[in-house]
């Protein structure tokens, strides 16, 4: 049964985190036996995947029926906003990593290979003159073109920016209790969403069938469809957020005094488009 410890609300006891934990686990094993080329491997992941659906499902509806319950106190107000800032910091470690190895790779290895470090270009690559954008030296002979800004890129980069400017109409209009403005642009917002990411897939679909730009196109394409792969992920999830939001704006969920569910799904939006701004500079264009 829920608990009420001075000011603090206690939840019941829940079965979500183990079934979250047999469901990330089948999904891990099922991806590990797909890769090997196991039959059954598909199956494997397409259960876990449905797990992790169903915890996540189950275990935010007991969230928000809890939140429209009033069950949440100002400490765990502060509680749930501290928990959304550790993770969108744990995303920005996420895709600190990947930029790292972006940054390594066109710095460091690239320079290293083509005779700034002549140990290292003599004994890996002897003669080898590399410039990024590059597959590196082992794919040299491999006819392929990279990923310009245009259009697709700066098209994406305006509809994100704009979905931006959007939410946070709707936010503004969520405090002062504006409620036809509300909707509106949160759909518009969602709508912006669903319109980037299929942009993206068709930027993909260009890639591979006139840049022949391929996952497996050296160094650049690894990482190239690593970034702008999670991201897109990243996306499609936020997304979904500011649906299930937009959803519970018309069901009257929040009130000017009280939307944390509103502001966690506005602040990873954000730091979506933040870490697009970062993609474009630093995959696209330079």
């Amino acid at each position: 049964m829920a608990q009420a410890e001075g000011s603090y609300y206690v939840p019941h006891g829940s079965n979500w985190p183990i079934v979250g934990s047999v469901g990330i686990t089948t999904l891990v094993v099922g991806i590990a036996m797909y890769l090997e080329g196991m039959g059954t491997g598909l199956w494997v992941l397409t259960a876990g995947a449905l797990i992790m659906i169903t915890m996540v499902v189950g275990w935010f509806g007991d969230v928000i029926r809890e939140g429209v319950k009033g069950l949440y106190s100002a400490q765990v107000d502060r509680s749930l906003r501290w928990g959304m800032i550790w993770f969108i910091f744990s995303e920005i470690m996420f895709f600190a990593a990947f930029f790292g190895a972006l940054f390594y790779a066109r710095t460091l290895s690239v320079p290293w290979l083509s005779g700034e470090d002549p140990a290292t270009s003599r004994v890996l690559w002897d003669s080898v003159a590399l410039q990024w954008p590059t597959a590196g030296p082992g794919s040299t002979a491999t006819d392929w073109q990279p990923m310009g800004p245009w259009p697709l890129p700066t098209i994406n980069t305006l509809i994100l920016l704009t979905s931006g400017m959007t939410l946070t109409v709707a936010h503004h209009a969520l405090k002062e209790g504006n409620r036809a403005r509300l909707i509106t642009f949160m759909w518009l917002t969602v709508a912006l969403g669903v319109i980037f990411t299929g942009f993206q897939g068709y930027e993909y679909y260009e890639a591979y069938a006139h840049l022949n730009l391929r996952m497996d196109t050296g160094i650049y394409g690894s990482t190239f469809f690593m970034l702008t792969g999670f991201h897109g992920m990243h996306v499609v999830i936020g997304t979904i957020m500011l649906l299930v939001i937009t959803l519970r704006c018309m069901k009257g969920h929040f009130t000017p005094a009280s939307h944390f569910g509103f502001e966690g799904a506005a602040w990873y939006w954000h730091f979506v488009d933040v870490v697009w701004l970062g993609l474009y500079i630093f995959v696209y264009i330079l």
